[in-house]
């Protein structure tokens, strides 16, 4: 039961983070370039805090760890950007199913054999990101938002790649925070930056809490998941940050809307599960 519990904290906190960073860019509250950027430093400051309770070094110079941070610096920006015009469930699908899809191209680019099953769920799953970027009103975005979306998709399947087979994932994550505050700073500094208080607490929210908590949860629980099933758990993500726009931020479900979720979700979902399947028929 706790387990499970913490699970679904986790999940709802990588959903919130979309649902956040929609109400604050969308009320005017704070600009997409501050909100990263005190997003990243908040989320750093609760890393580190939660690195000295524990105990551990904080490794900023191994290997790997431009590209840790380079590419979620890339997330951050694309992130932030595309919820100018994006809502927060359509951003959220479009995120997801980039990083799922890429991923699975990566290891297929790599030399896995992907099986009849698993290409066939990644294919369905691709043409459920068609509808979601296809321009369309109705959907709850535009094309450039939809594009920086895949951009923070891609930034964070690298940032995800680039951490595997890490000895200490919380200490790794807290060093790419670290190192990618400076980055974003140097990136995002421009004219039109403005912040209110209410801005600035659901940034710093979003920073702390649901993507500096989150990831200290998610690794908390990680190592007592299933491969399978931690994958699979993954996809309440879009669904549940759907239903938060919807029921926070009054952002309209769409017919294009449901059918992408459900093509996204749906494909993923046979693509991830395919290996069981075949275990269990062996």
């Amino acid at each position: 039961m706790r387990l499970i519990l913490l699970t679904c904290l986790t999940m709802i906190a990588f959903a919130a983070n979309s649902v956040l960073n929609r109400m604050a860019i969308d009320s005017g509250a704070i600009d997409p370039s501050s909100f990263a950027m005190i997003r990243v430093l908040a989320g750093a400051v609760a890393l580190c805090m939660i690195l000295t309770v524990r105990g551990g070094g904080l490794p900023l110079f191994e290997r790997g760890r431009v590209v840790g941070a380079l590419s979620l610096a890339a997330y951050m920006i694309g992130f932030s950007l595309a919820y100018v015009t994006l809502d927060a469930g359509l951003g959220a699908l479009i995120l997801f199913g980039t990083v799922q899809v890429s991923m699975f191209g990566w290891s297929a680019l790599r030399g896995a054999r992907p099986t009849t099953r698993q290409v066939t769920g990644a294919g369905i799953a691709f043409a459920g990101l068609l509808i979601a970027l296809w321009p369309s009103d109705g959907a709850g975005g535009d094309m450039i938002g939809a594009l920086l979306m895949v951009i923070a998709g891609l930034g964070w399947a690298a940032y995800t790649l680039a951490g595997k087979g890490t000895r200490d994932p919380l200490s790794a994550t807290a060093a790419n925070f670290v190192v990618a505050a400076p980055l974003l700073a140097v990136l995002l500094v421009g004219t039109g930056l403005h912040a209110a208080p209410s801005g600035i607490a659901l940034a710093i929210l979003s920073g702390a809490v649901t993507s500096g908590l989150g990831s200290a949860l998610w690794y908390t629980v990680l190592p007592q998941l299933q491969g399978q099933t931690a994958a699979v758990v993954q996809l309440s993500v879009p669904v549940l940050a759907i239903a938060g726009g919807a029921m926070l931020l009054g952002e309209a479900l769409s017919l294009a809307l449901a059918m992408s979720a459900a093509l996204v979700v749906g494909g993923i979902a046979v693509a991830v599960i395919a290996p069981r399947v075949q275990e269990d028929h062996s």
